[in-house]
């Protein structure tokens, strides 16, 4: 069995095998002609379910040919124009590889003895983003799993800065549409079930500034302690970039922690044409970004910045074996001494490449092409009298209904749509998100392939309105 093993003696086998399930991998991806092939979790699960993994195969190509039954044939493909679902992108090449580099010599971030030049690669792409975002001299950060690690930890950070010994008085501040993570964060670090203060989203779905005052005021009020007004840059249902310079002088008057999730956002830190609409995200306290939603890279790659690297102080710990206060001294620098994780990945590898074949500007580039193909879908949609759509997108996020023309019982509409984004899903032809808007069910497009045209756009509606009109001429069959 030491045959398996990666190293001097194997090398060869190691490039071999790679080689043969790149090709694998490039066939399929070569040969997609849709997102999905509808396969349904009762007719995948047998296949899964009769595999013996007690029972290897003791071969490379025989399970990359189980593989092929069990996974690539029906995997979900975010690089097809047609996948219009999650906060998914299609990945660039450079980054590829640096997963593959990664993967094989499998640093751990967590130590300078485990990493070496892997922890100053990640210390200086966290230099890059911050001064992007412009957070000064005193900014630091540290990779992560994704945005709901990062706002767990921007949130802890917060906690700790409140300086309060009663947690049952802490109030976090976020709108109705902002991330589930704020208040599932809220509960991991011990904070009371009413911690989480909603404040209402206007027209645009953007938080509203005079609620959120108002909300401010009444807690210093109410004698309870403004923990954190979480700002969201780049809403997951919406695309909405909450107003952040008002955020950021309403947290200065009241001196309150402000944490930006720009998750989803952050690609306009590289954009060349739309920088301005996340301005008021360089007065953060800390910021959430998530390189894998729209620096297209690989999952997972994301990153907790915060504007005084002494606040990352409240996650540090230390263990003889590991990190020894020493080292300290000895300015050795160790990134677990910023994280909540301990081995870590060598994820900031991907973006590394990424930067350093395509440059900064060739991601904004990117990430431009597909917010302007969510402004020419909103005009799709706009001047379709079968669709109400939400709002005009600040991102690549696009909102909508189908409404038939011969209903107006709102309930069947809601069964339409559901019914039309299921249906469209076990056809594999594209695959859609849905969420909810005012308690009705809505279906989204969240646009993040440059690949994917007006005319894939103007397609998929059709796909839609016609399951729906499926549906609704079999329900007044049924009634009839």
């Amino acid at each position: 069995m030491r045959s398996h093993l990666l190293n001097d003696a194997t090398a060869e086998q190691y490039r071999r095998s790679v080689t043969e399930g790149v090709e694998r991998v490039a066939a399929r991806i070569a040969t997609t002609d849709r997102p999905f092939t509808g396969v349904t979790v009762d007719a995948l699960s047998p296949r899964i379910d009769a595999i013996d993994l007690d029972r290897p195969l003791h071969d490379t190509a025989a399970v990359l040919d189980e593989l092929e039954d069990v996974y690539l044939r029906d995997a979900v493909y975010f690089h097809h124009p047609r996948y219009l679902a999650h906060l998914n992108c299609p990945v660039v090449i450079p980054a590829v590889l640096g997963e593959a580099v990664l993967s094989a010599v499998n640093s751990s971030l967590d130590t300078w003895d485990q990493s070496a030049g892997g922890t100053l690669i990640e210390r200086k792409l966290i230099d890059w983003t911050t001064a992007r975002i412009g957070l000064g001299p005193a900014a630091d950060g540290v990779f992560t799993s994704g945005g709901t690690q990062s706002n767990l930890q921007a949130l802890l950070l917060a906690r700790e800065e409140a300086k309060s010994d009663d947690f049952t008085k802490l109030r976090v501040f976020a709108s109705k549409v902002s991330h589930f993570s704020v208040k599932k964060s809220a509960k991991l670090l011990g904070l009371g079930p009413d911690a989480v203060v909603t404040i209402p989203v206007d027209h645009d779905k953007r938080m509203q500034t005079v609620a959120l005052a108002r909300e401010l005021e009444r807690c210093a009020a109410d004698g309870l302690v403004p923990m954190a007004v979480v700002a969201t840059g780049g809403t997951t249902d919406f695309g909405s970039i909450d107003p952040l310079p008002e955020i950021a002088g309403l947290c200065e008057q009241y001196g309150v922690w402000m944490h930006v999730d720009a998750a989803y956002g952050c690609g306009l830190l590289a954009s060349l044409k739309y920088r301005d609409r996340i301005a008021g995200i360089e007065r953060a306290d800390s910021v959430t970004v998530d390189y894998h939603k729209s620096f297209f890279q690989p999952v997972s790659s994301s990153a907790v910045l915060v504007r005084d690297a002494a606040t990352l102080r409240h996650a540090t710990y230390h263990a003889e074996y590991l990190n020894p206060r020493r080292m300290v001294q000895e300015r050795i620098p160790n990134q677990v001494d910023k994280s909540l994780q301990t081995t870590r990945r060598f994820d900031a590898l991907k973006l590394w490449m990424t930067l350093r074949v395509m440059g900064a500007d060739g991601i904004g580039q990117l990430f431009d092409e597909v917010c302007d193909l969510a402004a020419e879908g909103w005009q799709l949609l706009a001047a379709d009298p079968r669709y109400d759509v939400v709002v005009r997108p600040s991102l690549s996020t696009l909102v909508f209904r189908y409404i038939p023309a011969a209903v107006t019982d709102p309930a069947e509409i809601d069964r339409a749509n559901l019914y039309a984004r299921k249906a469209l899903f076990a056809s594999g032809d594209a695959v859609v998100a849905g969420t909810k808007v005012a308690g009705r069910h809505y279906l989204k497009f969240t646009l993040l392939n440059p690949e994917t045209t007006t005319a894939d756009i103007a397609a998929v509606l059709d796909l839609i309105a016609g399951h729906a009109e499926q549906y609704l001429g079999e329900s007044l069959d049924r009634a009839s």
